[in-house]
């Protein structure tokens, strides 16, 4: 896309113009003790124009692959796909009007339910569906970066290694001897319910031009997201998913199975150089290491833009390849706002290999129930999902906390 490539060219002007202006803000501070306030806030104001051309560039990315799915879509059994279609008419009848005309027989043999289903409601067509998981990975940081799953019952549960097993080199006739025994826990990740209840007019639904099932994914999807990127990193696991956040957080130090090993920042409120970065990052062993992300809000990336290593170079590195995200010591960056600002205790910056750390759970199906009654002339439209999501492997993440020590 020519758009594309004019905004990665903007992106390279943009950030050699920032890096110009910043130096001169640091020699200004080292020579002078301060900077001018123009110079700051020209500096402050390239800073901001960075973050919107980055944020850009990944929407359009996105967008082509959007396109390129569109245009490429998987086959399947023609008798499902039948029964798949005949389900999505049958699901706008009861939609529009509450005529349900066998549907959950049709959503048996779609594959979209069971006639032991015990949940109310019936399953939405996979389009709407479809349509809700991209949304999902567009808006949630931790759903690009993490593993998902799908299961048909309400918890996931696997063995992890611990550590533990021994090996070694033998020769063909040398006796063996006995390996240790591995040590392994069980994780259990439980789905939580998750609900929007969007409403319209019967009016409305009788509009024949109204794509109902567009509108009920365009209603719920943003909603069901939100709700749920803030899960994955603040949620105490009590009726929503676990984060990040809930979990116990040690020195690394002193790190052990089940807590989650943090570096100081050096400072009671704050952070202000690549040193404690690349200490995070090198408290991740280094197996974990290939394919770690960075994982921080937007304000704590526009701090960590100004910062340089040890030889004057900026560690920051804008992606100004289509494709290529923009990096930190080496490593892409995730922009996630429902992680912690930068302030006292927070726990502001995650560095880890979070497709092997964090798991994400989502029960197959969306269901709705229809509701005509309780607020007329409104019909409601009681929409759930089934979501989980946990560390599984402790040691695959670490943290910055703002702390002196």
């Amino acid at each position: 896309m020519d758009e594309l490539k004019k905004l990665i060219e903007d992106f390279g002007r943009t950030f050699e113009e920032f890096k110009a202006e910043n130096d001169k803000r640091i020699e200004a501070v080292e020579s002078k003790g301060y900077a001018p306030a123009d110079l700051v806030e020209k500096v402050e104001a390239i800073n901001a124009d960075l973050g919107k051309i980055s944020e850009l560039k990944t929407q359009l990315e996105t967008l082509q692959t959007e396109v390129a799915r569109a245009e490429f879509k998987g086959g399947g059994s023609a008798q499902i796909d039948k029964a798949k279609a005949e389900y999505s008419v049958a699901f706008g009848k009861f939609f529009r009007r509450g005529i349900d005309d066998g549907l959950q027989d049709l959503a048996v043999q779609a594959n979209l339910s069971t006639l032991s289903d015990p949940d109310g409601g019936f399953t939405v067509p996979e389009e709407v569906d479809a349509v809700i998981d991209r949304v999902a990975e567009t808006i949630s940081a931790m759903r690009r970066v993490s593993t998902v799953r799908k299961i048909s019952t309400d918890t996931y549960k696997k063995l992890v290694n611990k550590g533990g097993a021994s090996s070694g080199w033998v020769a063909e006739k040398e006796s063996r001897s006995e390996t240790d025994t591995p040590t392994l826990a069980e994780i259990a990740i439980n789905t939580k319910e998750i609900y929007a209840m969007p409403a319209a007019t019967q009016s409305l639904l009788d509009d024949s031009a109204i794509n109902i099932a567009q509108w009920l994914a365009d209603e719920v999807s943003i909603e069901f997201n939100e709700e749920e990127s803030e899960a994955f990193v603040s949620g105490n696991g009590v009726g929503e998913p676990k984060g990040l956040e809930a979990y116990t957080a040690v020195a690394n130090a002193s790190y052990s199975w089940g807590n989650v090993g943090y570096i100081a920042s050096g400072a009671a409120s704050t952070f202000s150089n690549a040193d404690k970065l690349i200490d995070v990052q090198h408290a991740l062993k280094s197996v974990y290491r290939y394919g770690a992300v960075w994982l921080m809000n937007d304000a704590t990336f526009g701090h960590i833009r100004k910062f340089k290593d040890g030889e004057g170079n900026y560690i920051w590195r804008p992606g100004i390849e289509a494709g290529a995200p923009d990096t930190l010591l080496g490593k892409p960056i995730e922009i996630d706002d429902n992680v912690a600002d930068i302030g006292a205790g927070n726990y502001p910056l995650w560095f880890g290999n979070f497709k092997r750390a964090y798991m994400i759970i989502d029960r197959i199906g969306t269901r709705v129930l229809r509701d005509p009654y309780t607020s007329k002339p409104y019909v409601k439209f009681y929409t759930t999902r089934r979501v989980g999501g946990g560390i599984v492997m402790y040691e695959a993440i670490k943290a910055l906390k703002v702390a002196a020590s």
